[in-house]
């Protein structure tokens, strides 16, 4: 891929700043006012009539890991925000939770006037997914989960950051660490096994939205104590977990055949989706991706869009 080379801003109105990139969907970056700040929101704006799709990231992602995912949605909108305590969104205050963030996406939806979207969630974002679908079920159409938004608890006895290290491994150790440039934060994912096969811009640009502070020591812009605060909510809230089981939406689950470090069992087992009971969720298996490229991948970006594609289709 070509490195996309950013031309003069364009068609400012109303506070928005419209850009093109060489190769790549024209998109705004967006800020929304929230509960305790300024959401960004990056927007790729679609064809009237079209549909739109509202996506959440993971617990340390940011709303630039859909980009793949928008340029295979072509002519459809897109918004993804950077969730409260991640990439631009860092400094929004208060606490972070599921409802939380589902709140925070219904206020995106009322500051675009959408109506009703499709509702997309990876990892973390899934579990987001699942609780906004269930308290405002009249604004989502379809809900789209992408490795993620089925619960499994964690001992109750167990701190969560080892939790956090355990499952996740390096996206939890970048916390703590500061890097002396973009190169050495984008070697520090390029040794992770599940990035081993990725790159090209999506990634590139994903990367360098997660950055803040000046070289020699860049850092995260994940907010420590929201991912906490998210992690003890997604993996210990008997609600979250029940909210999949909930739904009054139509819904689809695609789980990854590989996991967080490219294991060759995913995040969820064979033997854990066959036994789990998800009445109205449709379950559908992507092969030869992993927990990351089923999203910041080509291939898995494609079956994303594909999925969605489909969810925006008109109802029977």
């Amino acid at each position: 891929m070509v490195t996309p080379k950013l031309l003069e801003p364009h068609g400012r109105r109303a506070g928005r700043e419209v850009l093109i990139g060489a190769g790549m969907r024209e998109f705004q970056d967006v800020g929304v006012e929230v509960a305790g700040g300024t959401l960004a929101v990056r927007r790729w704006p679609g064809t009237a009539g079209a549909g739109t799709v509202l996506a959440a990231h993971g617990i340390t992602g940011n709303g630039l890991s859909w980009s793949g995912v928008a340029e295979a949605l072509d002519g459809i909108e897109v918004i993804a925000p950077d969730l409260r305590g991640r990439g631009h969104s860092r400094d929004v205050k208060g606490e972070s939770s599921m409802a939380a963030h589902a709140d925070d996406l219904l206020a995106v939806l009322d500051h675009f006037g959408v109506e009703e979207a499709v509702l997309a969630g990876h990892s973390m974002g899934g579990f987001v997914g699942c609780v906004a679908a269930c308290r405002d079920p009249e604004r989502y159409r379809h809900l789209v989960l992408v490795d993620g938004g089925l619960g499994f608890p964690v001992p109750a006895d167990m701190d969560i950051d080892q939790v956090l290290h355990a499952v996740i491994g390096p996206a939890m150790a970048k916390l703590d660490m500061e890097f002396a440039d973009r190169a050495a934060y984008h070697a520090f994912w390029a040794a992770h096994p599940a990035f081993a096969e990725l790159g090209g811009e999506v990634v590139r640009d994903y990367l360098d939205r997660d950055l803040v502070g000046e070289e020699p020591r860049l850092r995260s812009a994940c907010r420590t104590e929201a991912i906490r605060e998210d992690a003890e909510d997604e993996l210990r809230n008997p609600a979250v977990f029940a909210a999949i089981h909930e739904l009054r939406v139509p819904a689809r689950l695609l789980w990854a055949e590989r996991g967080l470090r490219d294991e060759p069992t995913g995040l969820y087992p064979p033997g854990v989706i066959e036994a789990a009971d998800l009445g109205r969720v449709d379950v559908h298996f992507v092969p030869g991706v992993n927990h990351y490229s089923i999203l910041l991948g080509a291939a898995g970006a494609d079956t994303v869009a594909a999925h969605i594609r489909t969810a925006l289709l008109p109802r029977a």
